[in-house]
């Protein structure tokens, strides 16, 4: 592998702090970018005698891409009334270092000096406008990712800026485009004009390959998207059990853009679960309370569209049970996130940033690494137990539990409690219960346990699985921790014979469970 290629960050660094961190650490945790380029901040300089401005342009001067981040601040000008970063601009023109410019969308407060070096740097070289710190990070990857196939660095391009074999602009609908195009500008002040036909529209957005538009345009304005990229379908199942069994009582593929397959999939799961209706007493309009939140359903929901894995031959599948909701998607997690990590404050690497940035500008994602936290947080307030997340065999699940009851009014309330179409009789599980006792995995191994004892391989069998497998093994040693199943050999732990049985701790909270 080669010396990587410098970065070099450029504005006022007051007025864009959090921008310069996000770049740099999206830049250094991106499986891709991270290993062709390092980034430089000025911030991030030991201390030394060197005059500060003289050591940011020995920095550039090493630098084989110069990015300006163009704001309403001009900065501190020296003596000859120049700015630090309209130095560093002029540094890169002289050195004919690869210069990309963005832009904020105020020109109406710029400074009188920053206007003007905007306008040299447009007389030079095209510039985008950004809305937010997602949109920039979307803008510099798409950039990015030219820079490396144009230079010959890059043998092939991620997923979602390659060209969507056999589609045409033909297949892009303008209504769509359009529709979006409005809701971007009056939810995030989009730059870019309504009116703005196809072709501009999509190569503003980094959505073109050499004039033919991408997997990531096909998604998301795509007229018949599923016509070229059949997995991207979403499939949502019904069950009446905690386990998936028939008679199912329904089952929808849907299929559309991104967006209209997250409006689908949230509507499947809202008609099917159980609702508390309020009075007028509670407010002017009475209250609607859903089982589980409707904006944890949300958030899941676009979590699994915008991160899955869309080379993948696999499906986004939505699946409520009497007492969750799991949904998966195919991918993993970015190997510098764990899942313990999701619980608590983390950077966002999206899988397809072009698909997320386009969800991020009509408010279907509010802010990057926040969508889980929302999930979590409302679930919480709901007073469900803690989502929990999971890793099994390429893909990733997500489960949010339903209340075992909603709510009932008091006698002589108008008030009352709506089934959703098809709603089983059963629901959902004591939020006291460890979460290892109230896996549907787990008491499905207890069932199988409780009519014979097993080995792994023939627990995997009965589970439709080739074999042992990591969360396989990890559940069925908590389950022996928690003192649920016993080893037949308990003098040999590690023996290839090992067995388990049901002990009568887990025949309790298997009979509880089936009551």
């Amino acid at each position: 592998m080669p010396d990587k290629i410098n970065i070099f960050i450029s504005s006022v660094q007051k007025e864009f702090t959090d921008e310069r961190r996000a770049i740099k650490d999206y830049v250094h945790k991106n499986p891709l970018l991270r290993k062709y380029f390092s980034v430089f901040l000025f911030e991030d300089l030991p201390a030394s005698d060197q005059l500060t401005n003289e050591a940011y342009l020995e920095e550039l001067e090493r630098a084989g891409i110069y990015i300006g981040i163009f704001g309403n601040d001009y900065g501190y000008a020296d003596p000859d009334g120049i700015s630090p970063t309209e130095h560093e601009f002029n540094k890169a023109t002289i050195e004919g270092i690869v210069r990309l410019i963005f832009l904020t969308d105020t020109d109406n407060s710029r400074h009188p000096k920053m206007n003007a070096l905007v306008r040299k740097a447009s007389s030079q070289l095209i510039r985008r406008r950004f809305a937010g710190t997602t949109d920039l990070l979307a803008q510099i990857y798409a950039a990015l990712i030219k820079f490396l196939e144009d230079s010959g660095h890059l043998p092939f391009i991620p997923f979602d800026a390659a060209a969507c074999h056999g589609a045409n602009l033909d297949d892009i609908s303008p209504e769509k485009l359009t529709a979006f195009l409005e809701k971007a500008k009056s939810s995030r002040s989009y730059s870019l004009d309504v009116t703005t036909p196809v072709l501009p529209a999509l190569a503003h957005m980094n959505m073109l390959y050499k004039e033919e538009p991408s997997n990531s345009a096909i998604l998301l304005f795509g007229k018949q998207p599923q016509k070229f990229l059949l997995s991207s379908e979403v499939k949502c199942l019904h069950f009446y059990s905690d386990t998936v069994q028939r008679p199912m009582p329904s089952y929808q593929v849907y299929k559309g853009t991104l967006f209209e397959l997250v409006d689908q999939a949230v509507d499947f799961v809202m008609s099917k679960i159980d609702r508390y209706v309020g009075t007028r007493s509670d407010g002017p309009q009475a209250p609607v309370i859903y089982e589980i939140p409707p904006d944890a359903i949300f958030e899941a929901v676009v979590n699994a569209i915008a991160h899955r894995d869309y080379s993948s031959n696999a499906s986004v599948q939505v699946m409520l049970f009497s007492d969750r909701l799991e949904i998966w998607n195919p991918g993993h997690l970015p190997p510098e996130l764990t899942i313990d990590q999701l619980y608590v404050a983390h950077t966002s690497i999206p899988h397809n940033l072009l698909v997320a940035n386009a969800l991020f500008l009509v408010r279907y994602i509010e802010k990057a690494g926040t969508g889980i936290l929302t999930m979590i947080k409302k679930c919480l307030e709901a007073g469900l137990p803690l989502p929990e997340f999971r890793q099994v065999e390429g893909q990733f699940v997500q489960i949010l539990w339903r209340k075992k009851a909603i709510k009932k009014p008091e006698a002589g309330d108008s008030a009352g409690v709506e089934s959703g179409v098809d709603s089983g009789a059963e629901s959902g599980v004591d939020s006291g219960i460890e979460s290892p006792m109230v896996s549907p995995m787990a008491i499905e191994i207890l069932s199988l346990l409780n009519i014979e004892t097993s080995g792994k391989k023939e627990i995997a069998e009965n589970m439709g699985k080739p074999g042992p497998y990591r969360y396989l093994n990890e559940l069925i040693a908590k389950m022996v921790d928690l003192g649920l199943i016993a080893y037949t050999i308990p003098e040999k732990p590690a023996s290839r014979l090992q067995q388990y049985r049901i002990t009568a701790k887990g025949k309790n909270i298997l009979k509880s469970k089936q009551k």
